[in-house]
């Protein structure tokens, strides 16, 4: 049985053939979108494991499954680790053969043979340095890259679906609700942010689902007044009355009627808000609020740089792995606004 996909209508094809046209924004959703998909694939771009080990005639995935050091003819039942130099010369002589990942390091990997005080600058052994601790900045780069996207993502699904349905509730009932729901959100709005994430941190493990919890009960209110706003418009076209007048639900009416017209709003600001959650994310990592180490985060870096002034390599490739990024992000969302605006797409941008 095929299932057919609904055809996309002329509107949509026009907003698509505008966003192609603004090539500035149509090439940073392909740049971007290729970054983060080599991203998800981390553990096989850096890794101190080998993605495979030929040894005495038998292949081993070591990014799949652990093994033990016996069982390349080691000494102890203990996970290997391949960068000791003996189990190395193990599964790399006699005919033996290892495959690394390009980055032989991942995240939380240190050097224990460097020959120079940590944070140490780069090295044909760690390409972009060290840090503080001595684990390799590329690998935390790239790790710190796939958790900041994903985190801004995330945070930013969660936050449009709740401004999406609290604006939403209020706009189309109006009245009562719409009255007591802006002065809760008023009243919700005002909380200290940044204090209760400060008590909260201190009494509760900081964790990356707690960080989205917490910043996901603040990061919707902005959109539910556009929301809210449009469906207090649209509630009295002709086509709801209409709708209404011949028997079609409330819950129909809202998402097959005016949920539809007013998605405007939410997409043109979508990556917006992912920039926004990615840069709350940094910050709070800054200021040692966010994640808990060893996760990899930009902000971390950027706190070592502040703290090792002298070690430029951690500063200026952080600060260009997040304004690249952020920058982006930005021209996307740019050329979504003029997609989505009538006047800037027959203006032609």
């Amino acid at each position: 049985m095929l299932i057919r996909l609904p055809r996309p209508s002329d509107e949509t094809r026009k907003q698509w053939r505008a966003f192609r046209r603004s090539r500035r924004g149509y090439y940073s959703l392909i740049i971007l979108s290729t970054l983060v998909v080599a991203s998800l694939f981390a553990e096989v771009l850096s890794n101190s494991k080998p993605l495979i080990v030929h040894y005495e005639g038998a292949y081993y995935f070591p990014i799949v499954r652990s093994y033990t050091e016996t069982t390349f003819g080691g000494d102890f039942e203990v996970e290997a680790d391949y960068r000791d130099p003996y189990i190395h010369k193990l599964i790399t002589t006699g005919g033996n053969w290892a495959l690394y990942p390009p980055v032989a390091w991942d995240y939380k990997s240190i050097n224990f043979e460097l020959d120079q005080p940590t944070p140490s600058p780069p090295t044909l052994v760690n390409l972009l340095g060290t840090d503080d601790r001595g684990r390799d900045v590329l690998a935390r780069l790239i790790y710190g890259f796939r958790v900041s996207v994903l985190f801004g993502l995330v945070l930013a699904v969660i936050g449009t679906a709740l401004g999406i349905v609290i604006g939403a509730v209020q706009g189309f009932l109006g009245g009562w609700v719409d009255l007591f729901g802006q002065r809760g959100i008023e009243i919700w709005g005002s909380m200290p942010e940044l204090y209760l994430l400060i008590i909260l941190s201190a009494t509760l493990t900081p964790s990356i689902p707690l960080l989205i919890a917490l910043l996901s009960l603040f990061g919707w209110m902005g959109l539910s007044v556009y929301v809210r706003a449009e469906f207090l418009r649209a509630r009295n076209f002709d086509y709801v009355k209409a709708a209404r007048a011949m028997g079609v639900g409330n819950w129909a009416i809202i998402t097959k009627h005016i949920l539809p017209n007013t998605l405007t709003p939410v997409i043109t600001f979508f990556p917006f808000r992912v920039s926004g959650a990615i840069i709350g994310l940094t910050s709070l990592d800054f200021l040692n609020l966010g994640v808990p180490s060893p996760t990899p985060s930009l902000g971390e870096l950027l706190r070592q740089s502040k703290a090792n002034v002298e070690a430029w390599w951690m500063s200026l490739t952080t600060f260009f792995v997040l304004v690249m990024m952020i920058i982006l992000i930005n021209f996307i969302g740019e050329a979504l606004l003029k997609a989505f605006d009538p006047k800037r797409r027959e203006m032609g941008g």
